[in-house]
């Protein structure tokens, strides 16, 4: 084969890859979309009236993630399986957001963290790596961390909408997610610094509740079922 053969089949993959790299932007996109759908929807429990309507937001919530299992089975057919992790960066950070936002939505359903198994399924993927498209680990703890940040804003404002009892439950929701982060070894530069960032999350929360604490207002009552 002489050199410019050689280049002449070079570019072809290269123009191989640019066309399937197209195909998956342009699912990436809607994702993207929805996933702003979803982030507005629910970004709506932070008003003073979101709050009685928490579980009319979740279930509507939930119908959403019904077109994003929809599109990320179309992303899936834009490559083959085997090549997961070379387009992975495409899709990473959208990926990342949806399971942010699954793990808001659980959240504000039964105060609990979403697993990543309950996670993939909410997404409608697998979350074993045999199986091809997946939720990838450090994506999953990448969505996780974002909720401390979003706790944290809620935290402030039940406390404005007269909810004393909520910041004390993030509290130790936080604590708890603190900690776990703290069994882990992370050596994933990006997940390190959002790690930093739960930090002050922890910090912010816990001057919510020394607040509550010195005006008399830290008397925590039973969790309402369904974010009621």
């Amino acid at each position: 084969m002489s050199v410019i053969d050689m280049f002449v089949q070079l570019q072809n993959g290269l123009s191989a890859d640019q066309d399937v790299r197209e195909e998956i932007r342009k699912v990436v996109q809607s994702l993207e979309q929805t996933a702003r759908e979803i982030l507005i929807l629910l970004q709506g429990v932070h008003q003073e009236a979101g709050f009685k309507d928490i579980p009319a937001k979740c279930l509507l919530a939930r119908e959403h993630y019904g077109t994003v299992r929809a599109q990320l089975a179309a992303l899936q057919t834009k490559f083959p399986t085997e090549q997961y992790y070379k387009f992975h960066d495409q899709w990473r950070f959208v990926l990342q957001r949806l399971v942010f936002l699954a793990s808001f939505l659980v959240y504000l359903e039964s105060e609990t963290l979403v697993t990543r198994e309950a996670a993939a399924e909410i997404l409608g993927i697998a979350y074993e790596r045999e199986k091809g498209f997946h939720l990838d680990i450090e994506d999953y703890l990448s969505g996780v961390l974002n909720l401390a940040n979003e706790l944290s804003r809620l935290a402030v404002n039940s406390v404005i909408a007269g909810d004393y009892s909520r910041p004390l439950r993030i509290a130790s929701f936080i604590n708890e997610l603190d900690f776990g982060f703290r069994l882990l070894n992370l050596k994933n530069d990006s997940l390190r610094k959002r790690y930093d960032g739960l930090k002050y999350d922890v910090k912010k929360i816990e001057e919510v509740v020394y607040d509550l604490s010195i005006r008399g207002l830290s008397k925590e009552e039973p969790a309402p079922a369904q974010g009621k």
